[in-house]
């Protein structure tokens, strides 16, 4: 008989706790683990009957979890998930998948060397709303796409460990690359500023160039007082805007070019996209078949947000 699919969510924090209720929800979760005795405590009073644990090899040698699900700090994640496919577990590991691009590659040919599933947590790429106007943009119903923008802003107060890109651009980058199917060509420019007193760039943009003329523009802010989220996608035709600070059902909305401009609110499903993520990695654990968001998307994003990284450094403005 197939062997059960048991997963381990490594890290309960805000987001692990998130993921540790949808496997819990699809009837796969099998074990708790983080460091900090309070998160514990309460992931004991929320699942009961799930053992819980504050040591990370106790998920390794358990040859009963057959996948580690990640969500930890970031420069932590390579570690953790390369131990976890040294231990031949399926792994889904947050994003950003790792802190440079050497990282990435390792696990990808390591993942492949142990016939494992390597997945990262773009959540985006599994949004109802994100795979309908990809599907709009492959039937040409925008036109010609000319330009496409990304704003993530909202007040950040527990910061990560490294720049407000590594924190929200994975999201930007990898929901552009997926709906316009390809890589950005190069990245053109990235401005950051420092307003904390962390030492941390807390505010940037990005300029990416993609094929066909297509601009790209991404700006990030962990000092916004009002939260944003938006995509824009202008094609020759029509111009598309997802908007995911709105209720679920008017998320994506599609404007004609005339003026004033007509508004169309194309259909879509209304799922849980991290339910859906979380589904899909247990679907590719079954099939063998490839994540979309696998290692070597993983590697698209971290390459861009490693040279992005280095400019930010040379260009940042220091508010003093």
């Amino acid at each position: 008989m197939e062997k059960p699919i048991r997963v381990a969510v490594a890290g309960c924090g805000n987001w692990g706790r998130n993921l540790a209720r949808n496997f819990y929800q699809l009837g796969f979760l099998a074990q708790i683990c983080d460091l900090d005795p309070h998160i514990l405590t309460k992931a004991k009073k929320t699942f009961p009957k799930i053992p819980t644990t504050n040591r990370y090899e106790d998920i390794l040698v358990n040859p009963d979890i057959t996948a580690v699900v990640i969500s930890t700090p970031s420069h932590t994640h390579y570690k953790l998930a390369k131990a976890a496919l040294l231990a031949e577990k399926h792994v889904y590991v947050e994003k950003p998948i790792a802190t440079s691009h050497q990282e990435t590659r390792e696990l990808q040919l390591l993942s492949e060397k142990v016939a494992r599933i390597l997945m990262v947590g773009h959540l985006l790429m599994y949004h109802p709303a994100v795979n309908r106007l990809k599907q709009l943009i492959e039937e040409g119903y925008l036109g010609e796409i000319r330009y496409i923008e990304s704003d993530r802003l909202n007040m950040n107060q527990q910061r990560a460990d490294r720049s407000v890109i590594w924190d929200l651009a994975p999201h930007d980058l990898s929901m552009m690359m997926y709906i316009l199917g390809e890589a950005p060509e190069r990245l053109v420019s990235a401005q950051g500023t420092q307003t904390s007193d962390d030492n941390l760039v807390d505010i940037a943009h990005l300029e990416l160039a993609f094929k066909n003329g297509i601009g790209g523009h991404i700006h990030n802010s962990w000092v916004h007082p009002v939260k944003q989220v938006k995509l824009v996608v202008r094609g020759s035709e029509r111009t598309a805007v997802i908007d995911d600070t709105l209720p679920n059902t008017e998320k994506l909305q599609v404007f004609g070019h005339s003026a004033p401009p007509e508004k169309i609110a194309p259909e879509y499903l209304t799922l849980e996209p991290l339910k859906l993520e979380c589904q899909h990695f247990i679907n590719c654990i079954r099939t063998g078949r490839k994540p979309k968001s696998d290692g070597v998307n993983g590697l698209d994003v971290v390459r861009i947000l490693e040279e992005a990284e280095h400019k930010l450094q040379e260009n940042r403005l220091v508010m003093s």
